[in-house]
């Protein structure tokens, strides 16, 4: 009786501790819809006289990539990539190919330093989105010169600065994401 009582007494806020499991659906889906999301949000339209707005997109590819190495694929760059392309204004296959090259790089860090902090992480993300700005202006046709860095430098910082909220946000989604759900068994 005694026994019964101390099981009992074991809940979480959906019931019994037992029976329980991760939705296969959320652990796959929330990585993946919310970079395609966060892609799509970065073509809305707002006024301003030069790039100011991150690369929304490709920062959340970075931190579902830095802070959860498993649960995206290495060819998921293709993917991003392509849907990057059509909503970033950018000439088709730039983002494929910035997408893909950042998989493969992160995963080259992952395997020559597996065990890292919230700020090695961080300044791995700054260091990479900033070869990807730099690289998308070049992409564009634009030559580098003094007044056109000047003028992307403010997107270079809120890249930088956006980076710990990105990843706050994507920690709370995967928290979300591994919820436990009643199997019915």
């Amino acid at each position: 009786m005694n026994q019964r009582r101390a099981y009992s007494t074991r809940r979480d806020s959906f019931g019994r501790q037992i029976n329980r499991d991760h939705s296969p659906f959320l652990l796959v889906f929330i990585p993946w819809a919310t970079i395609l999301l966060a892609s799509f949000f970065q073509s809305m339209p707002i006024a301003v006289a030069g790039p100011l707005l991150p690369p929304i997109g490709f920062l959340f590819l970075l931190a579902w990539r830095l802070l959860r190495p498993g649960v995206l694929p290495i060819w998921s760059g293709l993917i991003f990539g392509i849907w990057d392309d059509l909503f970033s204004g950018q000439p088709f296959g730039s983002a494929i190919l910035l997408f893909s090259a950042t998989m493969l790089a992160i995963e080259i860090i992952d395997i020559r330093f597996p065990w890292r902090g919230f700020a090695q992480d961080w300044l791995i993300a700054a260091a990479i989105a900033v070869v990807y700005i730099l690289s998308t202006t070049l992409v564009s046709g634009s030559r580098l010169t003094l007044p056109l860095f000047a003028g992307i430098v403010p997107q270079l910082l809120f890249s930088i600065i956006a980076y710990p909220f990105i990843a706050f946000i994507v920690s709370r989604l995967d928290k979300m994401r591994l919820m436990r759900f009643r199997t019915v068994a």
